[in-house]
């Protein structure tokens, strides 16, 4: 299980999606969140042009999230005790924050 003290964002890769990091940091205040790991960089042909975060899959120990903006997307995974609707509203919140 996650324990509130193991919170900490993995940096695996030197790029990012512009401005994924300072929600993932926000996200990380939020309680029953543990560790927190952007992964793999994809292009795609649909645009979104604001940043969007959604919950995609369960994961052994959390879910794995999508993050898009513009044609570009990044899985990140989120280790967590959360159940999905409350990891979508602490989402929401550390995107609201900023």
């Amino acid at each position: 299980m996650t324990q509130a003290s193991d919170n900490r964002l993995v940096w695996n890769h030197s790029t990012h999606l512009p401005g994924l990091i300072p929600i993932l940091e926000k996200l990380l205040e939020q309680p029953g969140i543990g560790t927190v790991t952007p992964g793999v960089i994809a292009n795609v042909r649909a645009h979104s042009p604001d940043m969007r975060v959604k919950v995609s899959v369960p994961i052994r120990g959390g879910f794995k999230l999508i993050a898009r903006k513009g044609k570009t997307v990044q899985e990140v995974f989120v280790l967590t005790e959360l159940a999905k609707p409350t990891l979508e509203a602490a989402i929401a919140r550390a995107m609201a924050a900023l």
